[in-house]
């Protein structure tokens, strides 16, 4: 029986009960409001301001936003809407721009006559960002008059004061993110390009600017899409061969919502399904994903049954079969969002389902009559992958009757550890039987187990499922790690919750390196989604002074080695091509002891980006790798010539 301390019992009064005032809870705990405090908690706080300038667009006013980045990563937001009313709140006896600034839940997106439509479900978006800043500085341009009020750590230090007359409308909101909150303040041009073209595409006629102005010569872009969700589907389909050269496109305005769908086939193996509401993007989907994939199988089966183009014994096409090269981007707008955690990633509505669903549907079934030839390129398409399919079926059936792909016999190659705990074990896949040699000898036998890999893997971008798991290197990969591929996949059954490539420090190491991280994102995403994929950093060079030797994982480390104070003509300096080149020992103490080692976490950080740079660089075109070549040629050092 645990000990009882009756002081402490008698201590523990009203006085231990902490209450967190106003924004005070914001800034104890930041990641329960914008997701986190790295990278993307930080750019989370443009996205807040940007979506109520968005709301504003929405709601009919302002066709206009400027974004810019100032000299200490400091960021403006500045709309042409109606600008945060600047009256008394007759509750609350303070201005309701100050309201809204310094209060959770406070704003005009609940009750009615504030915004029909808007992306802010909570309410707390604004106040998280004045809560989570340095400082931040409000103009509202309205009614002809300028006002200014500052805040610090999200407590206003200056009244709402009146400035002077404008003829502006709208509001300015400039913030510095606060240093002790995040664990970097550096934002990035590129994650906020990505975000604000892609809010553009999704808003026909609304012009989004962003000015970085912390380099000498600023950096500038516009986006303003007339095409709207056509201009977005041709640019997520610029680098893929279209099956169909006219893009479907379907807008309809409902009493419960606005559905606007822009979909188009292209000759790939792999779909791509964008889904939005209310300008959020909803990246873990939604019931409006489940009412347009049920309305695309449900019509396209129809089809091919009305018109025989499946025989009556076949069984019907299945979703994952007819949406095989598929790219679309499904936007809904509605009153009364309801999204799972603030940051928006799910959408709730049930409504919504049958909504999109109906809509899909009954557009489609007028579309395909009309436009035969894609029905009929999309159907064959899917009997295709059908046939693949089936084809891989009897692979992986027939591999397992071989004893591959089967988790009661692993492969032979592969140097298992002793623990049976998933959560405690890790596996390596090294490039060739040198290193595998080395790691197995310098390897911690109880949760480290060791798979080498003979030569380069098959490039599974150009190849369906059954052509891959044919392949002898990818079925061990696949067995060892026990979790299925396919149909058959269950993260449930990963054997190792630490997978880790380790590869040369060359040309071939990195092209190896890149097979396998193709691999794992378009047939086992899920092990990179859940942070179980990582890349080794084996040292570069081996330093010698004076009897001391020491280990450098960059050019950079070397450099600054060589500038210390030492006499550079008795360094001895080794380059460390491959892993082979170190003895066990070695290998253990620079590359695998995880009180020394370095791993790099392989993260998803744009979605979109991603699938295009495996597209551009192991698809079957080779232009656009050489756009890319020579692109980011200046990027590439250490080439093995």
């Amino acid at each position: 029986m645990a000990k009882v301390n009756l002081k402490q019992e008698l201590d523990y009064n009203a006085e231990q009960i902490h209450v967190l005032e106003g924004l005070e809870a914001v800034r104890k705990r930041p990641g329960m409001y914008i997701g986190s405090t790295g990278t993307k908690g930080l750019h989370h706080l443009v996205w807040e301001v940007v979506d109520n300038s968005i709301d504003e667009f929405l709601a009919g006013y302002g066709s206009e936003i400027q974004v810019e980045i100032k000299a200490g990563n400091v960021v403006s937001v500045r709309d042409k809407g109606r600008g945060i009313p600047i009256d008394i709140h007759p509750k609350k006896d303070l201005p309701a721009a100050q309201l809204v600034l310094t209060t959770l839940h406070a704003g005009g997106k609940f009750g009615q006559g504030g915004y029909q439509v808007s992306g802010g479900l909570h309410g707390v978006g604004i106040s998280v960002v004045n809560a989570l800043s340095e400082w931040l500085e409000l103009e509202i341009y309205r009614e002809g008059q300028v006002y200014f009020q500052r805040y610090e750590q999200g407590v206003p230090v200056t009244e709402l004061e009146k400035q002077g007359p404008t003829n502006k409308s709208g509001t300015k909101i400039e913030f510095k993110p606060d240093a002790e909150i995040f664990d970097t303040t550096e934002f990035k041009f590129e994650v906020l390009a990505k975000r604000l073209q892609e809010s553009a595409f999704l808003n026909k006629e609304l012009q989004i600017s962003l000015v970085d102005q912390r380099q000498e010569s600023a950096k500038e872009v516009v986006y303003q899409y007339e095409g709207g969700l056509k201009a977005f589907i041709e640019h997520l389909n610029q680098d893929r061969d279209p099956l169909h050269k006219k893009i479907i496109y379907l807008e309809e305005e409902f009493e419960e919502a606005y559905v606007e769908v822009a979909l188009q086939y292209n000759k790939s193996y792999n779909e791509r399904i964008y889904t939005f509401a209310n300008n959020i993007n909803t990246s873990d989907g939604g019931a409006h994903l489940t009412g347009f994939k049920t309305a695309l199988t449900r019509v396209f089966n129809s089809y091919a049954r009305e018109n025989n183009l499946l025989n009556k014994k076949d069984s019907n096409l299945t979703g994952r079969d007819l949406r095989e090269g598929l790219t679309a981007v499904v936007n809904v707008k509605l009153s009364e969002p309801q999204f799972e955690g603030q940051t928006k990633a799910k959408l709730g509505n049930s409504e919504i389902r049958s909504v999109v669903e109906s809509a899909v549907y009954d557009y489609l079934s007028r579309y395909l009559v009309r436009n035969a030839d894609m029905a009929k390129r999309v159907i064959n398409k899917a009997l295709e992958a059908v046939r693949a399919r089936q084809a891989s079926k009897k692979a992986r059936e027939l591999t397992r009757r071989k004893g591959v792909l089967s988790s009661n016999k692993l492969p032979g190659k592969l140097s298992d550890c002793s623990s049976r705990k998933a959560e405690r074990s890790e596996l390596y896949l090294v490039e060739g039987d040198s290193a595998g040699g080395s790691a197995k000898q310098g390897r911690n036998r109880k949760f480290q187990a060791i798979l080498p890999l003979k030569g380069k893997i098959l490039n599974v971008e150009r190849a369906r499922l059954d052509k891959i798991i044919n392949n002898n290197e990818i079925a061990a990969i696949i067995t060892a790690l026990g979790t299925g591929i396919g149909e058959d996949f269950d993260i449930n059954k990963l054997r190792y919750h630490k997978i880790i490539i380790m590869t040369d420090a060359d040309i071939d190491g990195a092209h190896i390196c890149t097979l396998l991280l193709t691999f794992f994102y378009r047939y086992m995403p899920e092990l990179i989604r859940e942070e179980h994929l990582y890349i080794a950093q084996p040292p570069l060079y081996k330093v010698s002074y004076r009897g001391n030797s020491k280990y450098l994982y960059s050019e950079q480390q070397l450099s600054q080695y060589l500038q210390g104070d030492l006499d550079r003509s008795k360094v001895n300096i080794q380059r460390y091509k491959g892993l082979g080149e170190m003895n066990p020992k070695q290998l253990w103490t620079t590359t695998m002891d995880p009180e020394h080692r370095r791993l790099e976490k392989v993260e998803i950080d744009d979605e979109r980006e991603a699938d295009g740079v495996f597209t551009r660089l192991m698809g079957s075109k080779v232009r656009l790798r050489r756009e890319f070549i020579m692109k980011n040629a200046n990027l590439a050092d250490n080439l093995d010539i």
